[in-house]
């Protein structure tokens, strides 16, 4: 079916006049750069539970193994690109006055594809911190085992969040504040079952935006959403930018207006 006959016309019209965008994205886009998700470990980190490998109990309990694992995950991100449902998205950036991108992603590579304004709910690979005192670690690391903190001597950590940790609290506001402001609010690539992540949609559709979902398979979403597309979002997302791109223009106000055929 034609984009813009499944979108409908009034989400069209949301799409051309709307001020405020946001998008929450989730494991499934990375997925489509090659990046493997915790429910579909490779080789030798497949005999452990997510928990072993991603949480304080783990880490403390051995260290180097938590560490290799997240060294391992680094050098994953390393050798794969953005793939074009990223691209896609920092084009939007540049197509509306306001665009904000949330993500459940550690891989940085929004970034890497150009998005500028990204709030990272759960960290990210790139950055390290201690386990103590919290002082971000800035110097080189090796594979085999985590480095300590010059200040306190505690273990230094990857700056990413583990299962029972709080998300970063600024970072949550912020997302929670775009939520409620946004005009349109993409949900790509997620299953929306991971909270306080998952609540974010629902609190943009309480608040008067417009729901457009892109999986390939139903979420708890699916139930609010003003639109469903049933893709991949690297074939999707590039197609609804375009048509974005397409239905706007801008008057002498600034103003974003319906563009006609």
């Amino acid at each position: 079916m034609e984009l813009r006959k499944l979108l409908g016309d009034r989400v069209v019209e949301r799409l051309a006049s709307s001020q405020r965008f946001a998008a929450l994205t989730g494991a499934g886009v990375s997925a489509e750069s090659g990046v493997a998700t915790f429910r579909d470990p490779n080789g030798l980190w497949a005999q452990f539970r997510p928990e072993e490998l991603a949480s304080m109990e783990g880490f403390l309990s051995n260290p180097e193994r938590v560490w290799q694992w997240y060294q391992y995950r680094r050098h994953v991100i390393e050798r794969v690109r953005p793939n074009p449902a990223h691209r896609a998205l920092a084009e939007l950036e540049t197509l509306v006055p306001e665009m904000t991108l949330i993500t459940q992603n550690v891989d940085r590579l929004h970034q890497r594809a150009g998005s500028t304004r990204v709030l990272e709910l759960h960290g990210n690979l790139e950055e390290n911190h201690c386990a103590d005192c919290g002082l971000p670690y800035c110097d080189r690391i090796s594979d085999e085992s985590p480095p300590r903190c010059p200040a306190c001597g505690g273990l230094v950590r990857p700056s990413v969040v583990w299962f029972g940790e709080m998300l970063p609290a600024d970072v949550l506001q912020e997302a929670e504040r775009t939520a409620r402001r946004a005009e349109v609010f993409l949900v790509v690539g997620t299953s929306a079952e991971v909270y306080p992540a998952a609540a974010l949609p629902f609190l943009a559709w309480q608040h008067g935006a417009t729901i457009i979902e892109v999986n390939p398979t139903p979420t708890p979403v699916s139930a609010i959403a003003h639109a469903s597309i049933r893709e991949k979002a690297g074939s999707a997302l590039p197609a609804l930018v375009e048509l974005i791109a397409a239905v706007r223009t801008t008057d002498g106000m600034g103003q974003t207006t319906l563009r006609r055929r």
